[in-house]
């Protein structure tokens, strides 16, 4: 056991950690919206976008990660080459495109899919008179999604929300299948000089490990949060 390239390789990926937590936060924060309008048209089983938003589910979540990212950082790029060099002859550089980029595209995909049955589930414990009570005194249907319906399915939804962010994070150790130098790349190009991948694993295992415990930590906090906020506004 190597202590010495032990810690250095342990502060050189501590130093990746911000390209990980971009990636991840990103992912997160685009799949929102969007999972929730996917969600929102599986509901509603709106005609010609019901069957596409479920094929897309469908795919998403059957596909594993690590193909997901090979297929996308072998293809997307050619194909944008195409269309913008060739087709459009527009001259960009497409190839000299951060693959940071890349990644956040392939995981908020699977973010967008995965969140969308997440808000579906959670929408649909929500009891359908408190929407029909809210049109009754007023509201919108917007507003009443809004007001209503949004804040109580997001407390149901937090527990997993946590679990899908967790598991992009941990996912984000494949980023470096797209050249990504995150945390994970950044130790086995350390160990690959000095063949010390025992040391350089160690490394990675307890920067996720961090990393992981801290983000459970954040979500029980905010649901929490949440939950007793719903109980002032049921109160009130």
């Amino acid at each position: 056991m190597n202590i010495l390239f032990l810690i250095q390789t342990f502060w050189a990926a501590v130093r990746a950690i911000p390209v990980t937590v971009l990636i991840t936060s990103a992912s997160v924060l685009i799949g929102l919206p969007l999972g929730f309008l996917l969600a929102w048209i599986k509901i509603r089983k709106i005609r010609i976008l019901y069957p596409l938003a479920v094929v897309y589910t469908s795919l998403m979540r059957a596909t594993p990660m690590v193909l997901l990212i090979l297929l996308f950082y072998s293809t997307l790029p050619s194909f944008l080459n195409v269309i913008m060099n060739q087709k459009l002859h527009w001259h960009i550089k497409v190839f000299d495109t951060n693959p940071v980029i890349y990644a956040i595209i392939v995981f908020s995909l699977i973010a967008i899919a995965n969140l969308s049955e997440v808000f579906r589930s959670a929408i649909l414990t929500i009891d359908p008179g408190q929407k029909e009570a809210a049109l009754m005194v007023g509201l919108s249907p917007i507003q009443a999604y809004y007001r209503i319906i949004i804040p109580q399915a997001l407390v149901s939804a937090i527990p997993n929300i946590g679990n899908l962010t967790l598991n992009i994070l941990k996912g984000t150790s494949l980023a470096f299948m797209m050249t990504v130098q995150e945390v994970t790349a950044v130790a086995k190009t350390a160990a690959s000089y000095t063949y010390n991948y025992t040391e350089a694993y160690i490394d990675i295992f307890i920067i996720y490990f961090i990393l992981g415990t801290l983000l459970q930590i954040i979500f029980r906090y905010l649901e929490r949060y949440l939950s007793r906020h719903k109980l002032r506004v049921k109160a009130v």
